[in-house]
């Protein structure tokens, strides 16, 4: 195994990492935003009305998404173990 080829299955596994993580980080950043700007208008300032929400709308993502997570890990295993065999 070369340099070259770490770094292209380096390069595969962050590009996987991305894209698993975006879809949750994406809507718990626009959850977080949607409730400071509540808390700010109502002058609210508790930290559990934050955090609850982004826990509960990440659990869904990961109820609706998870096997859509699971099939791409799935892929780049396969695409590991038959990069691997070709070495």
């Amino acid at each position: 195994m070369t340099q070259e080829d770490a770094l292209v299955i380096f390069r595969e596994a962050i590009l996987l990492i991305i894209k698993l993580v975006s879809p949750m980080l994406i809507i718990s950043v626009v959850v977080g935003l949607v409730i400071a700007i509540f808390q700010a208008a109502t002058q609210i300032h508790e930290q559990t009305l934050s955090f609850a929400p982004k826990i509960l709308i990440i659990g869904i993502i990961l109820i609706l998404g998870g096997s859509w997570m699971v099939t791409n890990i799935q892929e780049f295993f396969q695409y590991l173990v038959s990069y691997m065999a070709g070495l």
